[in-house]
């Protein structure tokens, strides 16, 4: 990291540096202090629709729709307190009028609302391209889902190769207070709008210009990295839990680009991908380093060619990470834009990191005059970067074209992928092993249905969110062979030689323990919705998938379910079952709970469950069982991360964040029946007076934990006996778990995740153990190296109590709702709040 981050020691006249990036790009550990999402925008998140951008070439009963596609936009009210203006820079509230003015300047410019934010701000998709007939655009979606439907097809069409558009992505401002990306677009959407120029009217009768304008608009007026969620947004494309990640999703399926840009900020000098080792395995690296490094190389020409310099402007020269620096600033993980958009084709791709920081402290700190030439400069270097792109397109538009079909014939047609090296990509310098990184594709996964799936309410999820991803999916109509095993009738089958075999890959397979081949990662190393999702997955290595008895299906069978008679049972073995419970007991209905921790539910809520079976899609069940503990509506005070605060919601608890500095302030704890500690509260910096308080609101309700702050606090208020060992803080990935069958852990996954480990030694007499890491080797995939001493390593863990209860608490310390991902996990917490 010494390389990339040494501009920020400059001592230049206007000090100019970027915030210094730790060895994990969000630090060890999730940022601490509560999170103060509000309701409504996890609401607006989980509830929002996806627009559908693509021009329907199937559909000849639609209305035809060529471009120019000029619509007049609303212009809201204006808002003083965006924090884009004083940076010089456009607000969120001037965006709609300079688009409507742009969209008068010719036939060249369309906008599309292309969804809303959590906060919900609109946010805009620009088209930039020559005019096109309701015909030629119909040509032109035919030749895009031929490139992905037909790539053998489409390598040897003539009108492809002459007439196709090439796409290209520019996405803007994902990280909110990284604003002039937006800015340098606008600038460049009105010069293409009237050139006269050659190279203008060529690249634009040869390709498709996109801008989303401002990915992040919540963040970009309230001045945060994040959105109105505190969701980092470039974290979440394995997930897509949040609608702006969602939009730009449906803008790379739609418009399939093969070249796009990601803006960001601020590392000096400007920092322009491809990356440093690892690089993601599912990837076609071969086609995406050689095009990457090809248009990183004119990016660096014209930025340095700016003319700014460290004694000047105190800004240094443009670095490529993948020729400049040995590790830190890998594209290992498919959540970051550039990486996701691989796996829709695009083989030039790039984050790029403009050089002069204005946010955070410098915001706070710095004269308004040095923050204006600071965002000036960095409009101008991210306006080179744009340029450049396009002049990579102009002259490279048929290779890109062919590399993306490539790409996807690879997929459909099960090639293998190639490894880079000197011989397979020249030109690009520095190719060595540790730059080879290549997956073993399965022929096929099976998501079996009936009793040989963990969870159908889980599976179902699962098949929505491969489809949602572009990945084709069918299923069987009757039972069938596979692989050597049986499968019954409405399995579903993920046939691996299709167009996006990557995608279906990364989001299915274990992943890999990469902990010996870096010594630092960017950010997390290992994910695997079929292991963390909580449904059932199986791999097939051999086989026929063409032969199975089965259709294509566009979205996962429903599988809601209320039993015609007597009492009901309802599993907690998903989010969606503990909303469903959360509803019933708010409703007031008398819930009981089962031994192997599922819900009993008395014939007379049968109507109840009937709507709920339906809008949660989950299964009650009937059930003979008696008895049971009742449970009670929970109101949750919670010192939590955003990601968390979500998750909580998304299972329909009532939640009122809670930090230090609230408590201190004096809260009404009556308006909560549980705790839930993992960030931003401290028990010795709790004056005596909020001390009192949470003692006394302990004795009679519970506390749930995470990590070393909620076990720090269980041993301060004396509510559980463990000591929390922390393992080593970089550490993250998929670990095997073994559950004790109780209340908390009952049919919850054999797998987990963790980020910043934690396991708990010297239990007290009256302490269970929930859950306990794998014994041998529990890292599944990830990194986790033990420390420089030896000690906090996936061998220490092994075997150690991970999740750990009292009469009156539970601690985890795993990462049960990280970034609302491991949806598997949800449901231990679930339980542990409606238990403790």
């Amino acid at each position: 990291m010494t390389a990339v981050t040494a501009g920020s020691l400059l001592l230049a006249p206007h000090p100019a540096g970027a915030d210094p990036k730790p060895t994990v790009r969000e630090g060890s550990a999730l940022p601490r202090g509560a999170a103060q999402a509000p309701a409504s925008a996890a609401q607006r998140a989980l509830t929002a629709p996806v627009t559908d951008l693509a021009d329907d070439a199937a559909d000849t009963t639609a209305a035809p729709r060529g471009y120019p596609r000029e619509q007049v936009l609303t212009v809201g009210p204006e808002n003083p307190a965006d924090k884009s203006i004083k940076l010089g820079l456009t607000p969120y509230h001037a965006i709609a009028p300079k688009l409507n003015s742009l969209q008068e300047l010719g036939d060249r410019v369309s906008v599309e609302v292309a969804g809303r934010s959590a906060g919900g701000h609109r946010l805009y998709l620009v088209t930039v391209t020559a005019p096109e007939s309701a015909r030629q655009a119909r040509d032109q979606a035919r030749m895009r889902e031929l490139i992905e439907s037909a790539p053998r097809s489409a390598a040897k069409s003539p009108a492809v190769k002459k007439t196709y558009k090439a796409p290209v992505f520019f996405n803007n401002n994902i990280h909110g207070n990284e604003w002039e990306g937006t800015d340098a677009s606008l600038k460049l959407i009105e010069r293409l709008a009237t050139a006269d120029d050659t190279e203008t009217k060529d690249l634009l009768a040869h390709s498709r210009l996109y801008f989303n304008i401002t990915a992040n608009p919540d963040g970009r007026i309230a001045g945060t990295r994040a959105n109105a969620n505190g969701f980092d947004l470039n974290r979440d494309f394995v997930t897509a839990s949040q609608p702006e990640v969602r939009a730009i999703r449906q803008i790379q399926i739609d418009k399939q680009p093969a070249v796009m840009l990601d803006l960001h900020g601020y590392v000096n000098g400007t920092l322009i991908e491809p990356t440093t080792p690892p690089h993601g395995e599912n990837y076609e690296y071969d086609l995406f380093l050689k095009n990457t490094y090809a248009n990183a190389l004119g990016m660096e020409s014209a930025v340095n060619g700016l003319g700014h310099t460290p004694e000047k402007d105190g800004v240094d020269p443009a670095q490529i990470p993948f020729r400049d620096s040995e590790e830190g600033w890998d594209d290992w993980p498919p959540i970051f834009t550039p990486q996701y958009a691989a796996f829709h084709g695009t083989v030039a791709a790039h984050t790029v990191e403009i050089p002069l920081q204005v946010n955070n402290a410098a915001y706070e700190s710095l004269p308004v005059a040095e923050l204006r030439r600071r965002s000036a400069i960095n409009v101008d270097v991210a306006g080179a970067a744009l340029r450049a792109t396009l002049d990579f397109v102009r002259e490279k538009r048929a290779s890109l074209v062919a590399d993306q079909i490539e790409v996807f014939r690879r997929g459909a047609t099960g090639a293998a992928q190639v490894p880079v090296s000197e011989e397979t990509v020249p030109g690009v310098p520095g190719i060595g092993p540790e730059d080879v990184y290549t997956a073993e594709f399965p022929r096929a996964y099976v998501i079996p249905a009936g009793s040989a799936q963990r969870s159908a309410t889980a599976a179902a999820l699962l098949v929505d969110h491969l489809l949602a991803n572009d990945v084709r999916v069918t299923r069987a109509t009757h039972s069938f062979r596979l692989g050597g095993r049986s499968y019954g009738k409405g399995s579903y089958v993920v046939d691996m030689r299709q167009p996006k075999r990557g995608l279906a890959n990364v989001l299915l397979a274990d992943g890999r323990d990469i902990s010996d081949k870096v010594s630092v990662m960017y950010d997390i190393s290992g994910w695997s919705l079929g292991r963390l999702w909580g449904a059932t997955v199986a791999k097939v290595d051999s086989g026929r998938p063409s032969a199975v008895p089965a259709r294509p299906v566009t979205t996962a069978a429903r599988v809601g379910y209320v039993a015609p008679r007597g009492d009901l049972r309802l599993r907690l073995d998903s989010p969606q079952e503990i909303a469903a419970l959360n509803s019933l007991l708010r409703d007031g209905v008398s819930v009981r709970q089962a031994a192997d921790g599922s819900a009993l539910v008395p014939a007379s809520a049968r109507r109840r469950a009937k709507a709920l079976a339906t809008s949660h899609d989950v299964a009650f069940d009937a059930t003979r069982t008696t008895g049971g503990t009742p449970l009670h509506r929970v109101r949750v005070a919670a010192a939590v991360t955003a990601g968390e605060l979500f998750a909580l919601r998304e299972m329909n608890f009532e939640v009122v964040p809670v930090s230090t500095a609230i408590l201190n302030a004096g809260f009404d704890w009556s308006t909560a029946d549980a705790l839930f500690v993992s960030s931003g509260l401290s028990y010795g910096g709790l004056n005596a007076s909020a001390r009192t308080a949470l003692t006394g609101f302990l004795t009679t309700h519970g506390l749930v934990g995470r990590g070393t702050t909620g076990a720090a606090l269980a041993s301060a208020t004396g509510q559980l006996k463990a000591t929390a060992v922390e393992g080593n803080g970089d550490a993250n990935g998929v670990v095997r778990v073994v559950n004790s069958g109780g209340p908390v852990t009952g049919g919850a996954p054999d797998h987990s995740f963790v980020y910043a480990p934690v396991w708990f030694t010297d239990l007290g007499p009256a302490v269970s153990v929930e859950q306990s890491y794998g014994t041998g080797e529990p890292l599944v995939s990830g990194h986790w190296r033990p420390l420089a001493d030896g000690t906090g390593g996936p061998a220490a863990a092994a075997g150690q109590a991970s999740v750990v209860s009292g009469p009156n608490a539970v601690l985890f310390g795993t990462e049960p709702l990280f970034r609302d991902h491991p949806k598997g996990a949800f449901p231990q917490v679930g339980r542990a709040l409606l238990t403790a």
